[in-house]
């Protein structure tokens, strides 16, 4: 209480404006002044489209190269720079800026003298970074996230996001789906290696460009489209929507409820000798040397390789039980909390557990599949498949287990897998039976959002 009586209200009205204009550097908005306000509106996509985003690899010319660079610079200090401005406002003044507020703020760091870099840098792709803060800000409020820090040059990405309105898209009418992507403050187009075709007619909504640790250069493409969803896969001769219970784990990546397993990549392992021996010579490397930044690259470039082969496995085996299942049953992992156990963490972190429950998720919403999330407290592992019952709680190292009331003997992660099936299949039923006529269901189901009264049934 006493915190709570300390702390000040937030400062509004024209002593607001005062500080902002006069203190901070804010000027008043001018634009439109003698017009009713509206309230701002975000741009609504297109009914029956999704959001995609494709990623492609280019190979910049030197200018472009030192363009880009200067562009990722300058994204990350006017990042930064909001950033600072946002902080002081409010810890010396109790003012609170949003976007608005700093985007015009940006417009005098580009005319001052001592800014005058900005002004190679598109104004679009400069505000798109004072949005990302805002999103940061908007996060951090809803609890979802930790409050933002300043970027660093050789610890945050490089990174710059380009609106409609900052690069130029030329189909190709020979191969649809290609074509010419010229950026703002550039005039040659990219040489882009198209590994695939984006959708054919459709102008891109959003490009960012990004470079890797490995000095590799990529450039996200998001569209809407309109993507087909599979077929409804049911268990043959039957009307029951084929489900799937995924165990994640450790001694296998995957193990499901056939039994079937898919063994954990363990990357990280295959590759921790190399890693060891260029550590141990970047430590022997002068700072500030060349050779020393060639130890880097190669550094740079194996933990790429891992992040590829990690990716593109996850790729395969995502799009595959999306494909084959109607309903996909996990369990809700607390990913950030078990990377805290030292012992467990590199394993975890190797294994890539959250970038493949993402990775259901989003395809689930893609091709009109389920995934149902029970509920971690739900006993998966100790309780019996063939019966029900519960028995006692088991170390990690127990692989296999007998019930004492049946005799049936269990491997761990597959008993565990049926009763996730099994879990996940009734509370599928429970919500698609309480669901109108017609409405298809919905591509997340969490046991955690629902009634008591249904996840104790």
């Amino acid at each position: 209480m006493a915190e709570a009586a300390e702390q000040k209200e937030r400062l509004i009205g024209a002593e607001a404006k005062r500080l902002k204009r006069e203190v901070l550097g804010v000027p008043d908005q001018r634009k439109h002044q003698q017009r009713a306000a509206k309230p701002l509106t975000s741009r609504t996509k297109e009914p029956g489209t999704q959001q995609r985003t494709y990623r492609y690899r280019f190979y910049p010319t030197d200018t472009q190269a030192e363009q880009l660079l200067r562009t990722f610079g300058a994204c990350r200090w006017v990042y930064n720079e909001g950033l600072a401005l946002r902080v002081k406002a409010w810890e010396e003044h109790h003012v609170a800026l949003g976007f608005a507020e700093t985007s015009r703020a940006l417009t005098g760091w580009r005319r001052a003298p001592e800014t005058p870099w900005l002004q190679e840098v598109s104004s679009t792709v400069l505000q798109q970074s004072l949005r990302h803060l805002d999103s940061a800000y908007s996060r951090f409020f809803k609890g979802t996230a930790r409050y933002p820090k300043p970027k660093r040059k050789h610890r945050s990405r490089d990174s710059a996001t380009y609106v409609r309105t900052g690069f130029r898209w030329h189909e190709d009418p020979e191969r649809p789906g290609t074509g010419l992507i010229a950026l703002a403050k550039q005039t040659e187009p990219l040489d882009v290696r198209w590994s695939r075709p984006l959708p054919a007619g459709i102008t891109p909504v959003k490009l960012t460009v990004t470079r890797d640790r490995a000095g590799r250069f990529f450039l996200y493409v998001l569209v809407e489209e309109r993507i087909a969803r599979l077929p409804t896969a049911f268990v043959p001769g039957t009307d029951v929507p084929k489900a799937v219970g995924i165990d994640l784990g450790l001694t296998a990546l995957v193990t499901l409820d056939d039994g079937s397993t898919v063994d954990h990549p363990r990357l990280l392992k295959k590759y921790e000798k190399k890693l060891a021996r260029l550590q141990r010579e970047l430590h022997r490397r002068r700072k500030g040397s060349s050779n020393r930044g060639k130890t880097r690259a190669k550094i740079a470039k194996l933990y790429a390789l891992i992040s590829d082969v990690r990716k593109d496995s996850l790729d395969q085996l995502t799009t595959r039980l999306v494909r084959e299942n109607q309903v996909l049953v996990v369990e809700d992992l607390a990913v950030a909390n078990l990377l805290r156990s030292s012992k467990l963490s590199k394993a975890i972190s190797d294994a890539s557990w959250g970038m493949l429950l993402d990775m259901l998720r989003y395809k689930a919403g893609w091709y009109g599949r389920t995934v149902v999330v029970v509920d971690r407290l739900f006993p998966s592992t100790r309780r019996c498949s063939s019966c029900h019952t519960k028995g006692e709680r088991l170390g990690l190292s127990v692989r296999s287990w007998t019930c004492a009331a049946c005799g049936a003997v269990h491997d761990r992660d597959g008993n565990a897998a049926v009763n996730l099936r099994d879990e996940g299949l009734r509370l599928y039923r429970v919500v698609t039976a309480a669901l109108p006529t017609g409405k298809a269901p919905p591509s997340v189901i969490r046991a955690s959002e629902l009634p008591e009264c249904v996840t104790a049934a």
